[in-house]
């Protein structure tokens, strides 16, 4: 019982001392887009897809064209296509699968979007802009 009661508090120090570093040194939320270059958005996804498949890619295609416009790509494959099958496997992919891509650097938010998509959808575009401007 004790290590449950120390493995919640440390989990619950760990989300305040995350969630909360760095927001004082923001200025300005634009963020500089100039030095995009190779990033982009990857949804993989599946034929068959559930209501949240389906929220997790327009929230998220939603999100980087409100904020980046063109100038950060979104794209979505089907997994089951030949093109989808391609890119899954240049990005060593297996399933469905959330990231942010630029050069060898991968970041994958597939549980985020799968936990925002629906229920928070604000909070997943917000995730997705801290993701990108950590990668500017």
């Amino acid at each position: 019982m004790k290590q449950i009661n120390l493995l919640i508090v440390a989990v619950i120090a760990f989300t305040f001392s995350t969630s909360c570093s760095g927001q004082s040194e923001k200025k300005d939320n634009k963020p500089v887009v100039s030095e995009a270059g190779n990033i982009e958005v990857v949804y993989f996804h599946n034929a068959r897809r559930c209501m949240t498949c389906n929220l997790v890619e327009s929230v998220s295609s939603e999100a980087v064209s409100e904020t980046y416009g063109e100038k950060i790509p979104f794209n979505g494959y089907n997994l089951e296509d030949a093109e989808g099958k391609k890119k899954a496997q240049e990005l060593g992919v297996g399933g469905q699968a959330l990231l942010i891509v630029k050069g060898d650097t991968k970041i994958n938010i597939t549980n985020e979007g799968f936990m925002y998509a629906r229920s928070n959808p604000d909070k997943l575009k917000q995730v997705i802009t801290e993701k990108i401007n950590s990668l500017l």
